[in-house]
């Protein structure tokens, strides 16, 4: 494949890649009956004015499958993350013994593993067509590119090469969003 041709495909693999991981990153936050710190990640409390991430305030762990616990570093902070928890409203009632804050993660309906998995899929559609946009756009470059001088035949190899990497992305999308499906519903 000729350079440029290379370049862009190069850089809308990486776009293409972001996608995914972002879209990795954001079902992480799904609260699947099981206990995972991860909840917390859009959690921001009320440090001193300043809006914080709970995990720069204190520390969040899980002790066991149905337990997180957070110990704020400051005191005086537990009627702040507490407050923070239910605001953020992610469905954990917070409960303190003056040093830590316990969170009992309840175990999951059948309703709302189903309102899960189909929030996991629109998640997963949204990707493949974020994809999908990266793919025309580089299309879209490569004809430019050819009307700069890029050969016919290095825009057509440029353009089959930008479909099968869109096709692995896509197919790393379908796998996630599977894998996901079957952990919300493991009992």
């Amino acid at each position: 494949m000729l350079p440029k041709a290379k370049e862009i495909v190069d850089a809308a693999d990486l776009k293409m890649k972001d996608a995914v991981d972002f879209l990795e990153e954001d079902l992480k936050n799904y609260r699947v009956g099981k206990a995972t710190p991860a909840v917390f990640n859009g959690v921001s409390v009320d440090y001193y004015g300043t809006p914080t991430p709970l995990n720069q305030v204190a520390s969040v762990t899980a002790p066991d499958a149905r337990t997180l616990a957070i110990q704020p570093w400051e005191r005086s902070m537990i009627g702040k993350i507490e407050k923070a928890i239910l605001d953020a409203n992610i469905g954990l009632t917070p409960s303190n013994n003056g040093e830590i804050i316990r969170c009992v993660v309840p175990a999951l309906t059948e309703e709302r593993r189903r309102e899960l998995i189909k929030k996991a899929k629109a998640q997963g559609e949204t990707t493949k067509v974020t994809i999908r946009n990266v793919r025309r756009d580089g299309i879209d470059q490569l004809k430019k590119a050819q009307k700069e001088g890029l050969s016919e035949d290095g825009e057509k190899e440029g353009e089959d090469e930008l479909q099968k990497v869109t096709d692995k992305r896509v197919k790393a999308v379908d796998e996630i969003i599977a894998a996901k499906e079957k952990e919300i519903l493991t009992v």
